[in-house]
């Protein structure tokens, strides 16, 4: 790539299936591409597929991917000029994105004080909220002390949810029913907001238990042009965590897309944004409201991909290099809709509890408009030490019905067996067959209380 900042090789900082979508798009490019990797990734696809790999520590992550100076050591003695940190591990920590800097190596998403305004939760709802955009009601910074806890509490009313002011994900959060439960929620999302983000701010906010999650795929460039990829409909989830996600939303009416599409090109203007990004947002009815802002690509971003035919990591690599996108507002047309569902190692069966062990049988499925994005083969072996994704497969189909269907059929052909390993399969097909998800009526509770052996197909 020939913009301001020359590109030539791209160090990706990250594993799994996400490693390996940035080498082919690399390939794609003509750029190199250098992998790091701990050592129980030592064989996995990306290392395998990549120009080039570099062992960067041990299994525990916070001596290798989350450990800046093994990167940025690996990054540099592989002559890169540019990271691309994926999702989650350091992908949305503006202090890796200053040391990127300060070693002259492009980082691959917004600027560090961007991220660091948006990435703060608190932050970003402030600044939404200065541009007009609707928020639920909260508090209007960190919440810190019991007495302050339930003085906030008492103000915004019950339930309300106690998350975490750094990070993402679904992670850090505490839904707080009544007033006995307050302290409790706000102590154990304390220790989880320190487990997950090394940061244990937490504030409060108005919850809503039935609502959808929906958010909006933006792309910025340093030239001035921000644009909308549409909506992703996120709502069927289970602990904060996505099982399902689909484009467009289904029964959402335009006038909500329409805010939707507007709140979050508005809110990537004012924050000087760059790369690609989501802006997330709880639906009821007609009425939106922010709740935050992914600093980085997403575990969903191929159901835009499939929707729009837009590579976005090739789009995020060039913004990188100072290049402008490649195509308006007016060239986004999606057509059909496209379905994604996330196979993980865990059994639903008891507790969703991950299963690890080496694959027997790995065989993806196939056939017009069904996309699998993973990094598992036969022969590799699940391991304990990190996330439990396994595989994301999408589907697209000329309608919400042909992409789901597509979608049972796929998940009925792929084949995963291995000693101890067990997969979320049975239960997105026995999801897929609900009669309310197939009618669109999914909120971000339907769920909770659910246990996993009764949704899984029969």
């Amino acid at each position: 790539m020939s913009g301001p900042r020359a590109i030539d090789t791209v160090f990706i900082a990250n594993r799994g299936e996400i490693a390996l979508r940035v080498v082919r798009a690399c390939r794609e490019m003509g750029l190199r591409s250098v992998v790091g990797y701990s050592v129980p990734d030592a064989d996995t696809a990306a290392v395998r597929a990549a120009d080039t790999a570099v062992r960067i520590g041990p299994a525990d992550g916070r001596r290798s991917y989350l450990y800046p100076p093994a990167l940025i050591e690996a990054a540099l003695g592989a002559g890169a000029q540019a990271v691309h940190p994926g999702y989650g591990f350091l992908s949305e920590v503006p202090e890796f994105a200053e040391i990127c800097a300060e070693n002259g190596l492009v980082f691959v998403g917004p600027a560090p004080g961007v991220m660091a305004e948006l990435g703060d939760k608190v932050g970003a709802r402030r600044m939404m909220a200065g541009i007009g955009v609707p928020v639920l009601p909260g508090t209007d910074g960190p919440v810190a002390g019991d007495r302050a806890v339930l003085a906030e509490a008492e103000r915004i009313g019950l339930p309300l949810i106690v998350k975490a002011a750094a990070g993402g994900g679904g992670r850090g959060m505490q839904v707080v029913t009544d007033r006995d439960s307050l302290l409790s929620g706000y102590r154990a999302a304390r220790v989880s907001a320190r487990e997950y983000f090394g940061d244990d701010r937490v504030y409060l906010e108005r919850y809503l238990e039935q609502v959808r999650h929906v958010e909006v795929q933006i792309l910025a460039d340093g030239h001035g042009n921000v644009l909308h990829l549409g909506a992703r409909d996120c709502s069927l989830q289970r602990r904060h965590q996505k099982l399902v996600e689909e484009t467009p939303g289904p029964a959402l009416p335009a006038e909500v897309l329409g805010k939707l599409a507007e709140y979050a090109v508005r809110g990537a203007q004012t924050a000087g944004y760059t790369g690609a990004g989501t802006f997330e947002f709880l639906v009821v009815g007609t009425e939106v409201a922010f709740i935050e802002t992914n600093c980085r690509i997403q575990v969903e971003h191929p159901v835009t991909e499939m929707a729009t035919g837009v590579d976005l990591v090739r789009e995020q690599l060039r913004i990188a290099a100072g290049e402008p996108i490649t195509f308006q507002q007016a060239d986004v047309e999606p057509r059909g809709a496209a379905v994604e569902c996330r196979v993980n190692a865990e059994d639903p069966d008891r507790g969703f509890v991950p299963s690890a062990g080496r694959l027997d049988e790995f065989v993806p499925p196939g056939g017009p408009f069904v996309r699998v994005d993973t990094h598992a083969y036969p022969g590799w072996t699940v391991t304990p030490h990190y996330d439990s994704l396994l595989a994301k497969v999408i589907t697209w189909g000329a309608d919400r019905d042909q992409a789901l269907d597509r979608m049972d059929r796929a998940l009925g052909e792929f084949r995963i067996s291995g000693a101890g390993v067990r997969t979320t399969i049975p239960l997105l097909r026995g999801l897929l067959q609900d009669p309310r998800f197939r009618a669109g009526e999914c909120t971000t509770s339907y769920l909770d209380g659910r246990d996993g052996a009764g949704l899984v197909a029969g």
